[in-house]
């Protein structure tokens, strides 16, 4: 044989070779790389801050900025589009008022929400050990009854947004200042942390992700000064809520990517970005917005989703409650109206002025606040408080004060529910899994038959359970940590799981199962869990005790929600009294952290993400747009720094 035939011979030997390998790689299910390796961009490239956009929509408020600015810009997320047709009936988004305040029991609960909340402030002593005075609404009542305001000014110099050219839209403050006779609808596109999809006009995914893009193409091209043109030459950071809709999020890179035209992206939850922007590798991260309340345990980066948890109340909840604790004791600007969205910004302003959460501040003390509103004159009041500046914001800790029925009030980290873009999703895993564990029990039944009968039901016992329950909401007690693994992103921990569903129960038919499951789901969702519980609940899902110590040692505080006077020693009091008696011996210290580096506790966040721009460790998770366009969300799945 010659030296050529006997390296042909080789070079089909080792051809073989490689074909076997890749079938047993197939065989055992390995995942290979979705991309091939030209297409990402050269490693070695390295990437400009200044050409970074960091975007953090909130419900309220819109925070955006290059990574290299010192301080986002900050404007209200809100749109106020013209009507295409004359004639056409104006329908404006709600602001303060929400679904659940106007049913038969919603202010039987808001009295006896308040009630508790009362006994709490009498139960804790002031700081000279004394307790607190009670102060009756009564007693403001008749001072601020006889209140009429002063004129400060004939004119209040506040206009109207001037619409004589029809602008086809208008955007953050010039859309809260269109006159309500003029012919234009108010959005907010996002609710809650979510996009803002409802029935009303205006309320599709398509219109909603419409208002989004105008919105954010106007505050860059305005504010950031770079025309839209040129955004092929920026990357997007977009950060997202913990509790995420998968579809949303496609919905919005997309548009980010394909219709906006940005290079490339990274998405990233709020709950990191914070620890990245108080400079903390783990924290138990608060986050208290307008709308919303999310929690979720971050350590070393990674956000452990058993700990997420979102509750339906924030901000503007407290707001509407110190309203009607206002009205309580005689408020004397008597005009004011929770569908007036210009008193809305009004009594968010006297919250955020007067209410705190100090127990040594008592008794009754008199304010005065003006009212500027287009066409009217400067005034100003004069206002007796009591009580009602500490009752407002302890509804966060007391959620029935806030009188809301019949809604979803708490929420945990569903499951996909899978994505015809995405195959090899976590439906996909879980059935190949299922089939592999189901081949692995034949085995051991087979194994076991040979043996005494009281080793199979030993066996089987063992085995029972994990599968069964990896779909159910968490509780408490152990469990998965901070995101591996392809089990249900709601989960339940085992003590518990097994109490609820028992342990004989195993070979019960899927469809009782999942009407089990979903029972309990909505049993928890429709209960309002206080600020503080809500914590414990949070960090007593992480996985070790190790995990819970360092959570309990590092809790942060972000969001504007909670922005009130003597807050951090509040919290700090309502966690300690509420731990578990045996972790209060383990604990060495519990802190809690409302601004760290004194830094606005609303722009952490947005912070956090202008710090990941900075990374050396992030180059690997931009998505480019060429990869999106060709492998769509499959993309997300690959990069993104938590599980999809």
């Amino acid at each position: 044989m010659t030296q050529a035939e006997k390296e042909l011979d080789n070079g089909k030997d080792k051809e073989k070779e490689r074909d076997r390998e890749k079938e047993k790689e197939q065989q055992r299910g390995v995942k290979r790389p979705i991309a091939p390796p030209a297409i990402p961009e050269p490693p070695q490239e390295q990437i400009q801050s200044n050409f970074v956009v960091v975007i953090h929509p909130g419900s309220r408020m819109l925070r955006i900025g290059r990574a290299t600015d010192t301080l986002p810009v900050t404007v209200p997320h809100v749109i106020a589009r013209r009507h295409k047709q004359s004639g056409q009936p104006r329908y404006e988004d709600a602001w303060l008022l929400r679904e659940g305040l106007n049913k038969p029991e919603s202010n039987e609960q808001r009295q006896n929400g308040l009630k508790m909340v009362d006994q709490a402030i009498w139960s804790k002593k002031m700081s000279n050990g004394v307790r607190r005075t009670p102060v009756s609404a009564d007693q403001a009542r008749a001072y601020n009854c006889q209140i009429r305001p002063a004129v400060l000014d004939s004119s209040s110099r506040v206009k109207w947004t001037n619409t004589t050219h029809h602008p086809p839209y208008l955007v953050g403050e010039e859309a809260l200042y269109v006159n309500p006779t003029d012919c234009y609808n108010i959005h907010w596109p996002v609710v809650r942390g979510q996009l803002n999809v409802h029935a009303g006009p205006g309320g599709s995914l398509t219109a909603v992700l419409a208002d989004l893009e105008t919105i954010w193409s106007h505050v860059i091209q305005k504010h950031l000064e770079i025309p839209l043109k040129d955004l092929k030459y920026y990357r997007c950071i977009l950060l997202v809520p913990d509790i995420y809709n998968r579809q949303h999020i496609k919905e919005v890179v997309n548009m980010l990517l394909l219709n906006m035209g940005f290079s490339a992206i990274i998405v990233h939850q709020e709950s990191v970005c914070a620890t990245f922007g108080s400079g903390l590798s783990s924290a138990c991260v608060v986050d208290v917005g307008d709308q919303k309340t999310s929690i979720c345990c971050v350590e070393d980066g990674v956000s452990h989703r058993n700990s997420r948890l979102c509750l339906a109340y924030g901000g503007s909840d407290v707001t509407r409650t110190f309203f009607w604790l206002l009205q309580r004791a005689g408020f004397p600007y008597r005009d004011c109206q929770l569908s007036n969205r210009l008193d809305c910004q009004l009594l968010q302003h006297l919250k955020e002025t007067f209410c705190h959460l100090d127990q040594d501040i008592s008794g009754l003390q008199d304010h005065e606040f003006q009212t500027r509103f287009p066409e009217a004159p400067a005034l100003l009041y004069q206002v007796r408080l009591g009580d009602e500046k500490l009752q407002a914001p302890m509804g966060l800790f007391y959620p029935t004060t806030f009188g809301i029925v019949g809604q979803k009030m708490s929420s945990l980290q569903f499951r996909s529910q899978g994505d015809s873009e995405d195959p090899h999703d976590e439906h996909y895993l879980l059935a190949t899994q299922s089939k592999q564990d189901q081949s692995s029990k034949s085995a051991a039944d087979r194994k076991a038959i040979s043996r005494p009968s009281g080793c199979l039901e030993g066996e089987m016992s063992s085995q029972g359970g994990t599968g069964e329950l990896s779909d159910l909401p968490r509780s408490c007690g152990g469990g998965g940590g901070g995101g591996g693994g392809t089990q249900g992103e709601t989960e339940l921990g085992a003590a518990h799981g097994e109490s609820l569903m028992g342990a004989g129960e195993v070979e019960e038919p899927v469809s009782a199962h999942l009407s089990r499951k979903t029972a309990i789901m909505s049993q928890f969702e429709s209960k309002a869990l206080g600020l503080d519980k809500a914590v414990l609940h949070s960090i007593d899902c992480c996985a070790s005790d190790e995990t819970k110590r360092k959570m309990y040692s590092s809790i942060l505080v972000v969001g504007g929600g909670l922005m009130f006077h003597g807050v951090q020693e509040f919290l700090l009091h309502r966690i300690i009294n509420k731990m578990p008696p045996s972790f209060r011996r383990l604990v060495d210290n519990v802190e809690v952290i409302t601004r760290p580096k004194d830094m606005d506790p609303r722009l952490i966040s947005w912070k956090g993400g202008a710090v990941l721009a900075c990374l050396d460790t992030t180059q690997e998770m931009w998505i480019h747009q060429r990869e999106w366009h060709r492998f769509g969300v499959r993309m997300l799945r690959e990069r993104a720094a938590f599980v999809w």
